[in-house]
């Protein structure tokens, strides 16, 4: 008895003394300590948030972002602050406005909503007005240089500051033989365009004082904004903030164009652009180093590989699993009229077809993720508010 005793007891401080051993090997070596925990488990640290607020801004990645958003909405049956009546957005380019959304009163009362996640130009006051007070909001951001040139090969039909440019090189050696601060919100896509989506003038001009105070109002406003260049990585912390699965935040390119509609600017072309978007160069650089240095504060280089490795992991087992030839098409290969994207400007949008023979419930879940946004507003409108005329999409099939 005594002996068994005994060998309890060596048994017990052997681990003791290994437990402590590896404590110190990690911090000799710098190895993450949560490495130890169940790595590919899928449960976050208490209950999914479910009042999220997205600032969608244009040409950012933010296609991707909504797609997620509204799949979270549909499979959790939350409530989604969607356009108003036959509009397709919220407002935009005018300030945000409550009533510019559907349902926001019912029976006399002010409704609230769990998502928000249509383009509108950002006005806090209002937003509150249609969101609970404990909502998580986030947006993201690209380098103007590239958010520029896609805008203006996207909006170059319907942007006048645009339309008489040969190519952005041409427009950014002399931007104001194009650019009329008069059309200030049909120019908006001209110039720090992001600026503008966040709620500012985006003709101000970038002294430091002003830039300083709206970059410190934007941290206030926003628990994270995300970076478009570094997506995955993105995903990866929004997740850990949202206490999101990992099926939630996996997601396909949509509204991203062919490469063949990709143009390059010059070296001396890209400083112009930075100087011209100033403002959105700035909150760009801002907002680059605050997103990394929240990166680094949770998560070690290893574990950061690590989860991102396995998020598009996942994303390779869905597409291998839902799309026909693994990849994306060009609008003209597009055979299902309901997933082809709208189609703007110089741009070629990609879009995808499903495999053939897929089951319901994997039908439903592909469909899901290749939906481009305005089928998929449309769809939820009609869902929700079955008693009102559907959203008309029907240019979409011209």
């Amino acid at each position: 008895m005594l002996s068994s005793l005994g060998g309890t007891q060596r048994c017990f401080w052997a681990i003791v003394l290994l437990a402590l051993i590896l404590f110190l090997l990690a911090g000799l070596l710098h190895v993450d300590v949560t490495m130890f925990s169940p790595l590919f488990g899928d449960q976050a640290e208490g209950p999914p948030i479910t009042n999220v607020m997205f600032l969608k801004t244009h040409k950012t990645a933010s296609s991707s972002v909504l797609n997620m958003l509204f799949r979270f909405v549909e499979t959790r049956n939350l409530s989604v602050a969607l356009p108003a009546g036959s509009r397709v957005h919220l407002g935009y380019p005018w300030l945000f406005l409550a009533h510019y959304v559907e349902g926001v009163k019912q029976d006399g009362a002010q409704q609230r909503f769990n998502v928000m996640c249509n383009h509108l130009r950002f006005n806090l006051p209002e937003v509150q007005k249609v969101m609970p007070n404990d909502t998580f909001y986030f947006s993201i951001l690209r380098n103007p240089v590239f958010q520029l040139e896609s805008s203006f090969i996207y909006y170059k039909d319907y942007v006048p500051a645009f339309r008489n440019a040969e190519n952005l090189d041409a427009f950014l050696a002399s931007p104001l033989t194009y650019y009329n601060q008069s059309l200030s919100l049909r120019n908006a896509y001209a110039k720090n365009n992001m600026w503008f989506d966040l709620g500012y003038d985006h003709n101000a001009p970038a002294e430091e004082n002003y830039v300083r105070a709206r970059l410190a109002e934007v941290e206030r406003r926003f628990q994270l904004v995300l970076m478009a260049e570094y997506f995955d990585e993105s995903m990866v912390l929004l997740r850990r903030r949202l206490r999101w699965r990992l099926d939630d935040v996996v997601s396909f390119r949509l509204n991203a164009r062919s490469q063949r509609s990709v143009t390059s600017l010059t070296p001396e072309g890209q400083e112009r652009a930075k100087r011209w978007c100033a403002l959105d160069w700035r909150l760009y650089q801002h907002f680059n180093r605050t997103f990394w240095a929240q990166v680094h504060a949770e998560l070690s280089p290893l574990r950061l590989r690590v989860e991102v490795a396995r998020l598009r992991a996942r994303r390779r087992e869905l597409m291998a699993l839902c799309l026909q030839d693994g990849g994306p098409k060009d609008k003209k290969q597009i055979t299902d009229l309901h997933l082809r994207p709208y189609q703007s400007g110089k741009a070629d949008i990609l879009g995808y077809n499903l495999r053939q023979g897929l089951d319901n419930q994997t039908l439903q879940v592909c469909q899901r993720m290749v939906t481009p946004e305005l089928q998929y507003m449309a769809r939820l409108y009609a869902q929700r508010f079955p008693e009102k005329p559907p959203k008309d999409i029907s240019f979409l099939e011209a």
